[in-house]
């Protein structure tokens, strides 16, 4: 909190958090605004009904991070996922695809283009998300069978209408969030998540209140603090290897000689490999939704005995399963393009570093993956073990499959609010400490 009062007395950084804050009152703003077509207040009728559900958990997560904007069908009602979605294709490219590898090589100018595919690739996503929610929304099964949330007089062309507003919207968040990255502080997608995420807490903890009584508020209360103390203790963990730089003769000065550490964090993926594996939990459930909307009854087949009941029901052991699965491919995948081990080892070796007892070079790179890779295990269950607790407790009954209320409290919720906050107060912490050396020179 010190940091944040001193950054409001630098110009140049009161002013960036605070366009910071206007942006994600404006996405805040955007959540509110009811699209074309839609009966508003048949909607708000209706959110209390459904908040217990089978279909209000089904779009738990993408509700989640947007804020409650997708079931109420506000222009900003796809939110972050398309966006999110097209960032996981791409980075999942770069494995597969030769010339998108060329391009991560290339520095800033590779990534930039890189930036482009991903924007073409969400306005593509988020043009089939929308179409497929209006379509659900139109045959009366987005909050539930038999549930109208249009208006009754609509046309082909204000349901053409509602998917371009919903589109734009999309592409609206994601201008939104790359103006707070390069203008403001922190990073702007990240941020958004957090302002849909936050905004959501007081409701839920009064829905609490109501529905289970004061000593259970409190619990849930007392459970997400210790949580939150855990995540912080995990989130700035770090094993700190150290790095012994030789003395080195340039000319007549002597540089090197010098002893520091290479810090490796406990949780190097972050919260990206709980927001993949969740944006991924939701898209076959929808795309399912779309194919056999049309149809009087449902398919007898395996897929839909099978596959879907356990989907819709996050408080299932195969969804269980599935999800932790997900996050511990993505954590290992995400590390893995973000982090070269061989890389590291090479700049080392090429401004005269070595770690005490590892010969440079190809050892060096041997000995941070391993490293490296007894770390991100321990990371990789600690990020599944706080995304599944919801789902735990769905399954051992503390919670309904269909408690839309505990999203907030949520393990997955809260890790992204604390992860998101740290990282934050770090980058004003690092600017303010570059402003004060400023100061100095001049």
């Amino acid at each position: 909190m010190s940091a944040i009062a001193q950054a409001f007395k630098d110009p140049d950084l009161r002013k960036k958090i605070l366009i910071t804050l206007a942006l994600m009152f404006l996405y805040r703003l955007g959540a509110q605004i009811p699209t074309p077509g839609v009966d508003y207040a048949l909607i708000n009728q209706r959110l209390q009904d459904i908040s217990q559900g089978d279909q209000a958990s089904m779009f738990s997560i993408i509700g989640l991070f947007s804020g409650g904007a997708l079931l109420q069908l506000s222009i900003f009602a796809i939110g972050i996922m398309p966006y999110i979605t097209a960032s996981i294709i791409v980075q999942l490219l770069t494995v597969v695809i030769p010339k998108f590898e060329e391009l991560k090589k290339e520095g800033q100018a590779g990534q930039a283009k890189m930036t482009q595919y991903t924007r073409y690739l969400t306005v593509a996503l988020a043009l089939l998300q929308s179409a497929g929610i209006v379509a659900l929304a139109d045959r009366e099964q987005l909050l539930g069978s038999g549930i109208p949330v249009l208006v009754e007089d609509r046309t082909a062309w204000t349901l053409i209408m509602m998917i371009i507003v919903m589109t734009a919207g999309a592409v609206l968040i994601m201008w939104l969030g790359e103006i707070i990255t390069e203008k403001g502080v922190g990073n702007g997608m990240s941020l958004l998540i957090f302002a849909g995420i936050a905004t959501r807490i007081p409701i839920e903890g009064v829905t609490i209140w109501e529905q289970s009584g004061p000593l259970t508020f409190f619990l849930v209360l007392g459970a997400m603090i210790l949580l939150v103390v855990g995540i912080i203790f995990i989130e700035q963990g770090q094993r700190r290897i150290p790095v012994q730089y030789a003395k080195r003769m340039v000319g007549r000065r002597q540089y090197g000689g010098s002893s520091t550490y290479l810090p490796l964090k406990v949780n190097q993926a972050g919260v990206i490999p709980v927001i993949f594996a969740s944006s991924l939990m939701y898209v076959p459930v929808l795309l399912t939704q779309i194919v056999t909307m049309n149809q009087t009854a449902q398919p007898d087949n395996w897929w839909m005995n099978n596959v879907m009941s356990w989907l819709q029901n996050p408080g299932s052991w195969q969804y269980i399963i599935t999800y932790v699965v997900l996050i511990i491919f993505f954590a290992y995948f995400y590390v893995s393009i973000q982090y070269d081990p061989v890389e590291q080892a090479e700049n080392m070796k090429k401004y005269g570093g070595f770690i005490p007892g590892i010969r440079p070079g190809r050892a060096t790179a041997q000995y941070l993956g391993f490293v490296m890779n007894r770390l991100l295990f321990v990371g990789a269950i600690y990020l599944a073990g706080i995304a599944v607790l919801p789902n735990l407790a769905m399954d051992a009954g503390v919670a309904g499959s269909g408690s839309g209320g505990m999203a907030g409290f949520g393990g997955t919720a809260i890790l992204i609010m604390v992860s998101v906050a740290l990282t934050t107060v770090k980058q004003i912490e690092s600017q303010l400490l570059q402003s004060n050396y400023e100061g100095l020179l001049r």
